[in-house]
């Protein structure tokens, strides 16, 4: 087993006791490790590695966990850096939910023109920290689950060298929800789910062996006669009926825009203020459980892993011990492994992951008739990453119209402005108006 230095930059989050939990509960797999915690909240740092060295001390591993809030020396000498952080907060979160409703605009976390100004954000952080991995820590690999996984990964592949893979557990969720949904047992399904990050498809989708796109439009011909009161998971196993292929969950906002949108509208609360109100008690638990003498988080308490499933701790595990086990991955689509996508674009994919890295694996092509919303997405994308990286408000308002949410000029330009405005803060200047 692996000796390495981890380097998690976001330790102080909200999400960051899930995930260091999951570390510790695959802690007998990184035996002498240092793990450093860093943030910019030093209480809440703090707090974070206390419960940390207490989960370690309970399960007698050996662990070394510190904190810093200097990020340069936290990540010198790191053969692993795991990146998850939220610029600006749940409140830079509840603008891009909030001003896009104004002009009528669904507004979304990782869609739309929130997901646009959260990847401006998180690339301007991003490229002090990839500066700082390339001075201090060339030979380190990059984990990342800061958000949108795919268009941080899209900006640091065209920029740097580190060798990066942004995660998220979607692919592995999405399809088994609609074959719950649709009455079936998921444990019965072998599917793989390709795309981008958030918007893909399933292009193999077995159950017991089968095509189980039959049972699906079964399945939705008795949803349509009796709807189910959960009006979103209908709507979903409808799509996947109609387009013969396991969607992703946020496909929801494009196929659904007008449905969801109404729905944003009448709600009271976007997302983000619904955490907001949770956040106090997520802290008080941790901080109880960095005290308690077995440390054990509530998932009802608590953000991230929860000694889940927690795919970076996964694949940092295959990378480290070499393990080559398959997982989906963000990496650029090398030797046209999605076939139809330029080979420099992020694509989320299957790949082996072992101490090389992730090779993805090669899978069918996207059914043609979901193909074109995810090709938009990803010019899309590609325009995002260059804009946040390098680019100009001029820049970053092309790239805003060329969003299938948006695709007006005039209405680019109001978006961009105004959210530009709430960011100011957040955002470089050559960004601004």
């Amino acid at each position: 087993m692996a000796r390495i230095k981890l380097t998690y930059i976001g330790g102080g989050s909200t999400r960051a006791p899930g995930t260091v939990a999951s570390l510790i509960a695959r802690g007998e797999k990184f035996p002498g490790s240092e793990v450093v915690l860093v943030d910019l909240d030093e209480g809440r740092l703090e707090t974070v590695r206390r419960l940390a060295q207490r989960m370690a001390e309970v399960r007698g591993l050996d662990l070394r966990i510190t904190a810093t809030m200097d990020r340069a020396e936290g990540v010198r000498d790191a053969d692993v850096v795991l990146t998850s952080f939220r610029p600006g907060g749940f409140e830079a979160r509840r603008h891009d939910e909030r001003i896009p409703l104004k002009h009528g605009v669904i507004g979304q976390e990782t869609q739309g023109p929130g997901g646009f100004f959260m990847a401006l954000r998180s690339i301007a952080v991003m490229k002090g920290i990839v500066a700082d991995i390339e001075r201090y820590a060339p030979s380190a690999i990059l984990i990342n689950y800061t958000n949108p996984v795919n268009i941080v990964s899209e900006a640091i592949t065209h920029h740097s060298p580190i060798p990066t893979i942004s995660l998220c557990e979607g692919p592995i969720y999405f399809g088994p929800a609609i074959v719950r949904d649709a009455g079936l047992d998921p444990g019965r399904l072998d599917q793989v789910l390709v795309g981008l990050n958030h918007t893909g498809w399933s292009v193999r989708h077995l159950y017991d062996g089968a095509d189980v796109m039959p049972l699906i439009r079964e399945a939705w011909e008795r949803r349509e006669r009796k709807p189910s009161t959960n009006t979103s998971a209908d709507r979903m196993l409808r799509l996947a009926a109609a387009m013969d292929s396991l969607p992703s969950g946020y496909l929801y906002y494009y196929y659904f825009r007008e449905e969801a949108l109404a729905e944003a509208l009448a709600k009271p609360t976007t997302r983000a203020e619904d955490i907001m109100v949770e956040v106090a008690d997520y802290w008080r638990h941790y901080e109880e459980q960095a005290a308690a003498k077995e440390p054990r988080l509530d998932p009802k308490r608590s953000r991230g892993g929860i000694l889940e499933l927690e795919l970076a701790i996964d694949v940092i595990d295959a990378i480290v011990n070499d393990t080559n086990a398959t997982w989906p991955v963000n990496v650029p689509n090398r030797d046209g492994a999605l076939p139809g996508f330029p080979e420099d674009l992020v694509v989320e994919v299957p790949a082996v992951v072992g101490r090389t890295g992730a090779k993805p694996i090669a899978v069918p092509p996207l059914p043609r008739q979901v193909r074109g919303l995810i090709e938009l997405l990803g010019e899309y994308q590609a325009l995002t990453a260059e804009a946040a990286w390098d680019g100009t408000r001029r820049d970053g308002i092309r790239a805003l119209a060329s969003h299938p949410l948006v695709v007006s000029l005039p209405l680019a330009e109001r978006l961009y402005d105004e959210l530009a405005a709430a960011h100011r803060e957040h955002l470089p200047k050559r960004l601004l108006a």
